[in-house]
């Protein structure tokens, strides 16, 4: 089945993406300017493919590299985005490798 490539992200379909509750996606909006959603006259926020990498990386180095005070979390966006990348690619491979391996496993 082929997707269709999406401009803009309603602020479920983030949640759903990123597995973040809402108040952390706020909360990261305020402390991190160039996470800067689209909101419409009602305040409804839409969020870009770039946010949404912006956010995938912010939890990454929360999550993964245990980066957690928002400066620390700041300066490394700005020092180092591209082996972040690289890292946070290379996790969410093995992590969906991992995941293909269990359900092959279960089905033996």
């Amino acid at each position: 089945m082929e997707t269709i490539e999406r401009t803009f992200y309603s602020l479920k379909e983030v949640r759903q993406i990123t597995g973040l509750p809402d108040a952390t996606l706020h909360y990261w909006e305020k402390h991190f300017e160039e996470l800067n959603p689209r909101k419409d006259g009602h305040g409804n926020r839409y969020y870009s493919k770039e946010d949404i990498e912006l956010i995938k990386r912010i939890k990454y180095l929360r999550d993964e590299m245990k980066i957690t005070r928002i400066e620390a979390i700041r300066n490394e966006l700005q020092q180092d985005h591209k082996q972040v990348d690289v890292r946070q690619r290379a996790t969410e491979i093995l992590l969906r490798l991992r995941k293909e391996l269990y359900d092959i496993r279960a089905n033996i």
